[in-house]
């Protein structure tokens, strides 16, 4: 039986919740000056930004956020744990690499960069084999969360080269990036209580 401790729900869940509360109440703080259609994240994190003390503390907490859902989540694989916990790693690594007011820095870059890649390919990593795993974490579910993630990721890169909706891209690769997670979690409990089996975390 697959053991995940319920916990792992509070982890994963705050993930998409601060991800998206923190880049709104930033953004407020911003103003109209701000376009979050065409303008990333990271702007609002960079210094002397108006909500960068919101995106910093925002990015600490999902980067948290991961490493704690990656040593709960004991029914994915072990790459895939290290992948997600790879990508917590990056979000801290960004949040204590803001971009500079004057423009652009390439270890932010290379740290939101990574951070992408491995959680991208975490749900990939993080499949089980045959038709006995939780429903997300089958090679084919995981197989569509990966490549949903990479042609997000690969949409925001071409919307930054034309400049263009790089703020809207980004928002719904990264909302997909934060969330998936939490689906994993919740596929694993559902998938030990149809089984019939004692609550998740607590041994048989």
């Amino acid at each position: 039986m697959l053991l995940v401790p319920r916990w792992v729900l509070f982890s994963s869940g705050c993930a998409p919740v601060l991800l998206t509360g923190g880049w709104v109440i930033a953004g407020s703080l911003e103003g109209p000056a701000y376009d979050p259609a065409s303008q990333t994240i990271s702007v609002l994190a960079a210094y002397g930004a108006a909500g960068s003390r919101v995106m910093t503390a925002v990015f600490l907490a999902l980067g948290a956020c991961h490493l704690l859902t990656a040593w709960g989540l004991r029914a994915a694989a072990t790459a895939g744990r290290v992948a997600l916990a790879g990508g917590g790693a990056a979000a801290l690594a960004v949040a204590l690499l803001p971009v500079p007011s004057s423009g652009g820095s390439l270890r932010h870059g290379a740290a939101a960069a990574a951070g992408f890649a491995l959680l991208a390919l975490w749900p990939l990593l993080a499949a089980g084999r045959g038709g006995a795993a939780p429903w997300a974490l089958r090679p084919a579910v995981s197989s569509v969360a990966t490549a949903s993630m990479v042609v997000g990721a690969a949409w925001f890169l071409v919307e930054m080269h034309r400049q263009g909706m790089a703020g809207v891209a980004e928002r719904v690769v990264t909302t997909l990036q934060s969330l998936w997670p939490f689906v994993v979690v919740v596929s694993c409990l559902r998938h030990v209580a149809g089984d019939g089996g004692p609550p998740a975390g607590r041994a048989g």
